[in-house]
């Protein structure tokens, strides 16, 4: 946690902290809009990804190419995933060692982290060559374990992203 502690305070004398919380202070309605930006954000990137892993599973839309239906959805997801970052980092850097010393933050980027590098390795892959996945059998399999894990992946970065308001109580219960 020490990497934590110093990230937090490196962040706690930033410009861009006094710059977040002038904003969530100043601007009327600026943490509500701020927060649906950020949750529509979420619906987009979990909406995309899902729908990409479901099709490589082989357990939804199965009139379309597995290729087509990531070259249609991942700009959504990559740009969602844009606005997550900033949208969520007002909230970050207003208040890093909230979230720097919540382990369920923590718990939430490591997730996150393969969750990233394995839509980036579908999205990549599936550039190379038109139908890379369906190809060959060992392809496919291939594919379906990259989205099996992504799918539980990605559950858990939700999961987490919501726990992380509710950990205080199980870390620091009144």
């Amino acid at each position: 946690m020490a990497i934590a502690d110093q990230l937090a305070s490196l962040l706690a004398d930033s410009p861009m902290r006094d710059a977040s919380l002038y904003m969530l202070r100043n601007i009327p309605g600026f943490p509500p809009i701020i927060q649906t930006i950020h949750i529509l954000a979420i619906a987009v990137v979990m909406g995309s990804i899902v729908m990409i892993d479901l099709r490589m599973l082989g357990l939804a839309v199965r009139s379309q190419q597995i290729s087509e239906m990531i070259r249609r959805l991942m700009p959504w997801f990559w740009t969602a995933l844009v606005t997550l970052a900033i949208s969520g980092s007002f909230f970050v850097f207003a208040r890093p060692a909230r979230y720097f010393n919540n382990p369920v933050f923590i718990w939430k980027f490591t997730f996150l982290l393969p969750a990233l590098i394995l839509a980036l390795v579908l999205h990549l892959l599936s550039r190379r060559e038109v139908d890379f996945w369906g190809r060959s059998g060992s392809r496919l399999l291939t594919g379906r374990l990259i989205a099996l894990t992504s799918l539980g992946l990605w559950i858990m970065v939700a999961m987490a992203g919501r726990w992380i308001a509710y950990s205080e109580y199980l870390y620091y219960p009144a």
